[in-house]
């Protein structure tokens, strides 16, 4: 990962804005709206500018290097935010919500909305063909918790899987688009765990932070109505969940109003290559079934 870049007072106002936004949001592409434009700078820029084509440019220089730069429309912005949510990247959507007219300097901006591949809403970005699943996963001694939220309906699910093998085949049938796990955990550094991941520190894995937020969401004293109170490994990973889906939204997330348990008597259990012969997820052309 390459080195931050931190805002000193030699630097020029704007970019010492944009590096203090950008150290807040240092694992996702930063749009930084400007006029007409999102302008993404330095090693965004490159990124940006391979993943989706666009030119990439410089302008001055930073610390003796030049400032890379590359832009999009901002009324075009949908069609470059699917782009890179297929290639698993994130972006933080930073606004300007001051009034140049009477800003003194840059125009005061803030990040209004963290856009992942499991926190869509928005239909324009949203795969008709399939759910767009937001997972998050915690671990203890080789069991597993697991819960999962679709934003569009609304529907927040907790389970828990015996072991590591049980896991890899529930994450084949749900198809998650993005899953949360701690930074800690030895499945974030697998590459066979076949899913997007985006690593959090391990403190947002807490089970009276959990249960506080959970019962905060719904309304209720405790958990004991839906059944979960005692799965605690995943009330752990629903707790991370939720204050994930808090984080990048800005909101409270008020269509969230209640959790199932999933059972894995409910349903028949395959594995990811057993489905891929039954062709049960993509056709042999590799579109969605």
């Amino acid at each position: 990962m390459p080195k931050a870049v931190k805002a000193k007072p030699t630097h020029t106002p704007m970019m010492q804005q944009f590096l203090r936004i950008k150290a807040d949001h240092p694992n996702t592409l930063l749009f930084y709206r400007m006029g007409d434009f999102y302008e993404l700078f330095l090693d965004d820029a490159v990124k940006a500018s391979e993943l989706l084509g666009i030119t990439l440019t410089s302008r001055g220089q930073i610390e003796g290097k030049p400032i890379q730069m590359a832009g999009i429309p901002h009324h075009a912005a949908d069609g470059y935010l699917s782009k890179l949510l297929k290639a698993g990247e994130s972006v933080a959507i930073c606004e300007q919500v001051g009034d140049p007219t009477t800003s003194k300097g840059p125009v005061e901006r803030k990040v209004v909305r963290v856009v992942t591949p499991g926190t869509l809403t928005e239909e324009s970005l949203l795969d008709s063909h399939k759910d767009s699943l937001l997972c998050a996963i915690f671990e203890q001694r080789d069991h597993f918790g697991l819960a999962t939220v679709d934003l569009a309906s609304g529907r927040f699910l907790l389970q828990e899987v015996e072991n590591e093998t049980a896991l890899r085949t529930e994450l084949a049938r749900i198809q998650p688009v993005e899953t949360l796990i701690s930074e800690d955990n030895r499945l974030f550094r697998s590459t066979s765990l076949a899913v997007i991941t985006s690593p959090l520190a391990s403190w947002h894995f807490d089970l009276q932070t959990a249960q506080r937020l959970l019962n905060k969401q719904f309304g209720t004293k405790d958990l004991m109505g839906f059944g979960c109170q005692d799965m605690f490994l995943a009330i752990i990973a629903a707790g991370a969940l939720l204050q994930y889906l808090k984080d990048t939204h800005q909101s409270s997330l008020p269509h969230l109003q209640t959790i199932q348990v999933v059972q894995q008597s409910d349903f028949i259990t395959l594995d990811a290559s057993t489905r891929q012969h039954l062709e049960l997820d993509y056709h042999p052309s590799g579109n969605m079934k």
